[in-house]
């Protein structure tokens, strides 16, 4: 991954932001959208671009274009760099290939423990019974 290229890429929008702030939420355009297109980007291979796609499905729009925002800040320079770095994490999760799984069985002894266990807590289970006179 080429971040250098990737973040040369994003384009940003600013909006106003919701919320607490009286009279300078109204006026000043706080809110972050990061938009970025899958389809065109030219720091991934074709391969991997198909692979994010399926990752990132519910995120894109149907123009395989993702969207975030950020309005947590009253600053939108702080809005803007909490949105890349939210953008980085999402690119770095959706590239991660899980582990394959080894399948393993149970150890001998493992399978010996579980038995007496088993036998002893049916033992106390059978002790509460009314004895047979």
């Amino acid at each position: 991954m080429n971040k250098k290229t990737l973040l040369q890429e994003l384009s940003f929008k600013t909006a106003l932001s919701g919320g607490p702030g009286g009279q300078h939420v109204n006026k000043t355009e706080t809110k972050v959208i990061l938009v970025w297109d899958l389809t065109s980007t030219e720091a991934f291979s074709e391969a991997t671009k198909i692979r994010l796609k399926e990752k990132l499905n519910t995120q894109l729009t149907k123009e395989d274009v993702l969207q975030l925002q950020c309005a947590q800040s009253r600053s939108q320079h702080k809005n803007k760099k909490l949105v890349i770095e939210r953008f980085l994490d999402l690119i770095e999760k959706a590239l991660q290939q899980k582990k394959k799984r080894k399948p393993t069985k149970p150890s001998k002894t493992a399978k010996l423990k579980r038995l007496k266990r088993k036998k002893q807590h049916s033992e106390k289970k059978a002790n509460r019974k009314k004895p047979k006179i």
